[in-house]
């Protein structure tokens, strides 16, 4: 008896021996019908002998190339790993029933959620989600009603994430946004065998008072940009007139040749008005004798 202690003590200790809980003894028996269920499937297989060929039209079933079918014996999944189709496939008519699930990318609307961003503002806000189911037996078993709960869990996550941007992350990071959102729906949905994939923000909507304060601030902003700009154009003219003005002065003849191409331009707009520079140094002598 010692020994025996010592070596359970010691299988212990290295971690050998496993301790089967309620739980592993019910995954174990989970796929099993047990002798009635076994029973009933003999006796339906009996019947289907009986009736054939009446029972053909009861016995095969098909679904499309975008569907599966979860089959059910007496309320347990058959084949746990693959379910049927596409194309033909066998049921017994008494024991079994079957769900189908479209594999097809779903895609829905968000409806319009106020949101109160991190900055206080208020906004509404829709968006649209894609997503397919790619596991149906975790979509049958592990969820009532996949579709409706996606929907549901779209409209929550639209509000935590948007919850956390401010007005100018909204209206600026649609993008990022959208990736956080599939990324989190991704997550959440997994367990249901359900794959998101794409998540867009179609409409933010701003109130009246914020949409008007918004156009007075953008067009105020440009008209600084604008006076800036001309500012910067006058500047720039000044420093040409002043360029020009030195090389004219190292050369007497180039204003009287400036003078004559002003004049031909006058001309050549068919105007009778002829401007003759007066010089203010001829006006200086009388300007002193006064």
């Amino acid at each position: 008896m010692l020994s025996t202690a010592s070596s359970t003590a010691e299988m212990v200790t290295q971690g050998k021996i496993q301790i089967s809980s309620p739980e592993n003894i019910e995954d174990k028996n989970s796929g099993t019908l047990g002798c009635i269920g076994w029973t009933i499937v003999i006796i339906s297989m009996i019947f289907i002998v009986a009736t054939f060929p009446l029972s053909i039209s009861m016995c095969l079933k098909i679904v499309n190339e975008y569907e599966r079918a979860v089959i059910f014996r007496l309320g347990r999944i058959t084949d746990k790993k693959k379910p049927k189709g596409p194309g033909l496939f066998f049921v017994l008519p008494c024991t079994d029933t079957f769900v189908k699930v479209d594999l097809r990318t779903v895609s829905f609307d968000i409806p319009p959620q106020l949101i109160l961003t991190k900055d206080s503002v208020t906004v509404s806000v829709d968006g649209v989600v894609y997503f397919r189911i790619h596991c149906p037996i975790s979509a049958v078993t592990n969820v009532a009603n996949a579709n409706s709960s996606t929907r549901l869990l779209a409209q929550t996550t639209l509000r935590n994430v948007l919850g956390t941007k401010n007005l100018a992350e909204l209206l600026s990071d649609r993008e990022g946004i959208s990736r956080s959102m599939k990324e989190s729906l991704d997550e959440a949905t997994d367990p249901w065998g359900i794959k998101v994939e794409r998540v867009e923000i179609k409409d933010v909507k701003l109130p009246q008072q914020l949409q008007r304060a918004m156009a007075a601030e953008a067009e105020a902003t440009r008209e600084a940009r604008a006076k800036v700009i001309a500012a910067e154009g006058e500047m720039n003219a000044a420093r040409a007139l002043k360029e020009a003005s030195l090389v004219i002065a190292e050369s007497p003849s180039g204003l009287q040749l400036r003078y004559l191409q002003t004049l031909g331009t006058i001309a050549a707009e068919k105007n009778s008005t002829i401007i003759f520079p007066l010089p203010i140094d001829l006006l200086q002598p009388f300007m002193q004798r006064k």
